[in-house]
């Protein structure tokens, strides 16, 4: 089984820092981002794909050909059209089912071991209150449905992490298009697979979400503590 991190992005919350440093290869606790996360990874995923982008040369310096005893392969991604643009590029090395995941964000051993028990899966946050951006939308047996752009107010509600696992079909869906045209939005991609393929919704019970310095001071103070 293969996963997709995609690390393409140019990180600009994250300035001064990512004027020189992909935004997935700052350091928390030792390792970089991506480290972190490959070492959560189960042993039934034999190959990593990376969407490279921006300062490409440093990731790919540092992975290699094989890292932690699995093959790498290099897809470069030379506009920032988006996380579904993004994927795409990545069709013709795939087989089979896949993972795929955000390079800069921080997931759970746990959190992906749920994730790889269903056929397709996305992972998910709760959330309550007001907020800005997609809610997803789901069934009564926690299928996914829908994703709704906008602002929402709900007692109880879930956002995604930019976590799947989705099946090679998926690629058989056109991209949506979203930011006024400006880029492809994989959620809303994933959603009109939806349509025809059960998505479990897997609620994260260790994902953070790594958007500037503060987050990242904070991630490396909680491996300083030891959690």
């Amino acid at each position: 089984m293969q996963a997709i991190f995609l690390t393409a992005g140019e990180g600009t919350r994250m300035r001064p820092l990512t004027y020189h440093v992909p935004k997935s290869m700052a350091r928390a606790g030792g390792k970089n981002l991506i480290e972190h996360n490959i070492a959560k990874l189960p042993p039934e995923i034999t190959e990593i794909i990376f969407v490279v982008g921006y300062l490409k040369e440093q990731i790919m310096n540092h992975f290699g050909d094989t890292f932690d005893d699995r093959k790498v392969t290099y897809v470069q991604q030379k506009r920032p059209l988006g996380t579904a643009h993004a994927l795409s590029l990545c069709q013709k090395h795939i087989h089979g089912r896949f993972l795929v995941l955000m390079g800069d964000d921080m997931y759970g051993e746990d959190d992906i071991e749920s994730c790889l028990q269903h056929d397709w899966a996305w992972l998910v946050k709760e959330i309550r209150g007001k907020f800005v951006g997609g809610r997803i939308v789901y069934n009564k047996v926690g299928n996914v449905s829908d994703v709704v752009e906008g602002v929402h107010e709900v007692q109880r509600g879930y956002v995604g992490t930019n976590l799947f696992v989705l099946g090679e079909e998926y690629f058989d869906y056109p991209m949506v298009s979203i930011k006024g045209g400006a880029e492809f939005g994989l959620p809303q991609t994933v959603a009109l697979a939806a349509t025809d393929y059960d998505i479990k919704i897997v609620e994260a019970t260790n994902w953070k979400q790594i958007t500037d310095m503060d987050d990242l001071k904070r991630l490396h103070g909680s491996f300083s503590k030891g959690h």
